[in-house]
């Protein structure tokens, strides 16, 4: 199941290539080239070549089978990392987890590692092979991922940028819209959050904090599984305007369904992990 999703995400991402804006320079421009801003020259030097040098369309791929298409998932999505992400634009001092660091596509190998397929052997040879949770990663690699993300956004939060007392009004103000309805709840949001930015990113630090080590240490992990869905869908609407969709200019669908699609996995595998054989007592006299 946690393929199908993955893989309509890639379908949507793909769709969203076709766009007109995607087929002018202004992908370039607009898209491409400032990612490298801010970079140190070792990231923005390459950022700035590629994008020079590729035309301004992106190539779908025709997938036949999972593996091979998670193969071509992981390269296209480390070079989208990398050239049209600026790496979550983490080594500017300015990623926001609210906006949708640390990019989608990083988050996109991280899914496709989860649900990549892995047979367990079994004694009975009349039965189907059974599928390994958790992917390449296994359950701690997927628990410490989980951590990972988290725990770098509480860090995140806590950026000059991020933390200043008008940060959040100025990140929801800046949050594409493409909508009426939508514009009228970012307004809100920004003038509900003015000044108030650095109690924000405290509370917002502490929380993220808490729901990586939650998970990591499997204590209460469920709950924070849901805090982690619920927090996600604020930042999707508030943060990222549902990938930007609506505007006609989206590239994908960012950050948050990653997150959210992530946690149904980790919480899907949890509930199915197998139990342990109870261990036969001696028997007394």
């Amino acid at each position: 199941m946690g393929q199908v999703v993955l893989g309509l995400l890639w379908l949507i991402d793909g769709l969203l290539q076709f766009q007109p804006y995607m087929f002018g320079k202004t992908f370039i421009t607009g898209v491409l080239l400032p990612n490298a801003v801010g970079q140190p020259g070792i990231i923005a030097s390459p950022i700035t070549w590629i994008a020079n040098l590729i035309e301004p369309h992106v190539g779908l791929l025709y997938r036949r089978t999972v593996k091979p298409a998670l193969l071509a998932s992981f390269a296209w999505a480390l070079g989208i990392w990398f050239t049209g992400e600026g790496l979550g634009m983490i080594f500017t001092g300015s990623a926001n987890p609210l906006t949708g660091a640390p990019g989608a596509a990083l988050l996109y190998i991280v899914a496709g590692l989860i649900v990549w397929p892995r047979t367990r052997r079994t004694h009975n040879t009349t039965k189907r092979p059974q599928i390994k949770p958790y992917g390449l990663l296994g359950q701690p690699g997927t628990r410490l991922a989980w951590a990972a993300l988290w725990l770098g956004s509480a860090a995140l939060w806590l950026l000059p940028d991020n933390s200043s007392a008008g940060a959040t009004h100025d990140a929801i103000a800046a949050v594409p819209s493409g909508a009426g309805w939508l514009t009228s709840i970012l307004d809100s949001a920004a003038n509900a959050t003015a000044g108030h930015g650095t109690i924000i990113a405290i509370i917002m630090a502490g929380v993220s904090a808490l729901i990586g080590v939650m998970v990591l240490r499997d204590w209460r992990a469920t709950p924070a599984l849901i805090a982690g869905v619920a927090i996600s869908l604020i930042y999707w609407a508030l943060g990222q305007g549902f990938g930007g969709i609506l505007t006609g200019q989206a590239t994908d669908v960012n950050a948050a369904p990653l997150v959210i699609l992530i946690a149904a996995l980790i919480y899907a595998h949890s509930r199915h992990q197998p139990t342990q054989p109870a261990t036969a007592q001696p028997a007394t006299s």
